[in-house]
Order: structure tokens, then sequence, then C-alpha cells
């Protein structure tokens, strides 16, 4: 867990947030981006992002293969609906290893949940997501998208070892892409990436965030 800074850092919780104030948007209103339904919620908000994060999205989406499209899993997420899934698996963890202490159990939920206080999906800043083929066949990268450590016996690490070439092969594309439209990745998880949030900040250098958490308020 060491090899990499993870969301529970006080690394990242250090950076400063000065949010622009840049609305969330539905990603499914023009058709762009394929999304499935998976995380769908009755609501609609696992579909909603900055507008900045969809842009780049789409920028991504554009240097991809010939043949290979993003399909988009997952972005916003409630800051109450984080903490309930943050708590539940810090709640699994505790039950599997008891004579963990508090800080451990901690650091280990956060290579797979953020703590909600930091989290990007709660800022509109993260999304989740992996690649399909044309005809809307999604393609092997390794394991599922959302796949645990534990489930996957680290294989959900984006740089793992223990997958195979094909999937290699698509999680490079993908990582070029979304590098290139200026997301970073989240390195325990290959399907997350996230721009503008914290650990977009502590990633790039940059001074601060510019999106921090905030509740979703749709025109009625």
């Amino acid at each position: 867990m060491n090899e990499f800074v993870l969301m529970s850092d006080p690394k990242v919780a250090a950076i400063p947030t000065t949010d622009c104030g840049e609305p969330l948007v539905d990603v499914r209103i023009d058709g762009s981006l394929a999304v499935d339904s998976r995380r769908a919620d009755d609501a609609g908000a696992f579909a909603y992002l900055r507008e900045g994060v969809l842009n780049r999205l789409l920028r991504a989406q554009q240097l991809l293969p010939d043949g290979i499209r993003l399909l988009f899993i997952e972005g916003y997420r409630p800051p109450a609906l984080q903490r309930r899934y943050f708590e539940h698996y810090g709640d699994e963890l505790r039950a599997g290893n008891p004579h963990w202490s508090q800080t451990q159990v901690r650091e280990a939920a956060s290579r797979y949940v953020s703590p909600p206080e930091i989290a990007p999906h709660s800022a509109g800043a993260a999304v989740d997501l992996t690649l399909v083929s044309a005809d809307g066949r999604e393609l092997d990268l390794g394991t599922r998208v959302n796949a645990s450590p534990e489930e996957s016996d680290g294989a959900c690490y984006t740089a793992a070892e223990n997958v195979g070439s094909e999937a290699r092969a698509h999680r490079r594309a993908l990582g070029a892409a979304l590098t290139a439209a200026g997301l970073v990745n989240y390195p325990t998880e290959w399907w997350h990436w996230s721009f503008g949030d914290r650990y977009w900040a502590l990633s790039t250098g940059a001074d601060s965030a510019v999106y921090g958490p905030r509740e979703l308020i749709r025109p009625l």
C-alpha cells in the first residue's frame, strides 16, 4: 500500500480548494459518450460531471485508437452516498482484520473508496470508465470496473502485472488518451480518473484544487 500516495494521506487533505463554481452537467445530453447503467440511481446523479471534466473526456475519446470508445460508468456521487460506501467498506475490512488499528483500516479502505471529506466523485471531478469496441462490446482491461483489491488479488491496480497482455494494452490506450487530456489516475483503480480535485492537484503540482465537494442542485 505504501507504493502509492493514497487518498487517506494527509498530503491530499492538506491541498486547499478554491472552487471555481463551474456547473455539474449531465453527460448524457448530447449522446457523445456511451453511458452504462450499472451505477445508475433514481435521480440520475451518477451521470453528472463538472463541465471541464466532461470536455476533457470528449477530447480523450478523440485520442483513442480507431474502433475504441469510452464507456462512462459513474461520475458524481452525493457526499452522503460516498460516506456510506466508505464506512461500509471499512466495516468489511475491520471484520476481516480485527487486529488492525483505525488508521490501518482507514488507509486500506482508501485504496478502494475515497474518504468522504476529500472524495473526487463528490466534487464532480472524478469518473469511473472503461473501453468498448465500436459495436459496444466491453473490452478486457483485466478486472471488472470497481473490483476491490481483495477480490482481484491486486489486479485492479493500474500497473498490476497479473493481468493479460491484451488487458495491459487496453489500459495503456485508456491511460494515454486520458493523460493527454489532462486527467490523472488513482493508481489502485485502473478505471478511476479525475481532474481539478485535490488528488489531481497533488499529482500535478497545482497550488489548489478547483473543484470541491458539493450537492447536486438541478432546476425544477
